[in-house]
């Protein structure tokens, strides 16, 4: 298992699969792409999970962590959270914070992530406001 830096275009195809398969592939495409910073985890070469990072002063919020369904419940998206994590407190900043699918709040309270009392839905789906201070 490898993690590296991607390019934006490059996340699009997964977080369209997994996260939002019955809407349009421009719905994943996000307008601050070009301004983050993506990470994607290979297996064999083959890009299998990514994530997208998006630092501001001294925050960072990640945005659409996803895994190939194949690969789900190997402990991947874990491995890339952490990595995640390791960075925000190698660059110093004070939090780290995603709006997490509502039912999946558990694995994010796993790596100390607290849920916030904002909620919100989108397209259907719940989502909560998580955060971890560092």
């Amino acid at each position: 298992m490898d993690i590296k830096k991607i390019k934006p275009s490059e996340t699009w195809k997964i977080r369209h699969e997994v996260m939002w398969p019955d809407l349009p592939f421009e719905f994943v495409q996000l307008e601050e792409d070009h301004s983050g910073l993506h990470f994607g985890v290979f297996e064999k070469e083959k890009l299998v999970s990514i994530v997208s990072c998006f630092i501001t002063e001294d925050e960072m919020q990640f945005r659409k962590l996803a895994t190939l369904k194949e690969f789900q419940g190997k402990g991947i998206a874990s491995v890339l959270l952490q990595y995640i994590l390791d960075l925000a407190k190698e660059k110093k900043l004070s939090k780290v914070w995603c709006n997490a699918r509502t039912h999946k709040k558990s694995f994010y309270e796993k790596f100390g992530m607290m849920a916030t009392q904002q909620n919100f839905i989108k397209e259907g789906q719940e989502f909560t406001i998580m955060e971890v201070l560092l």
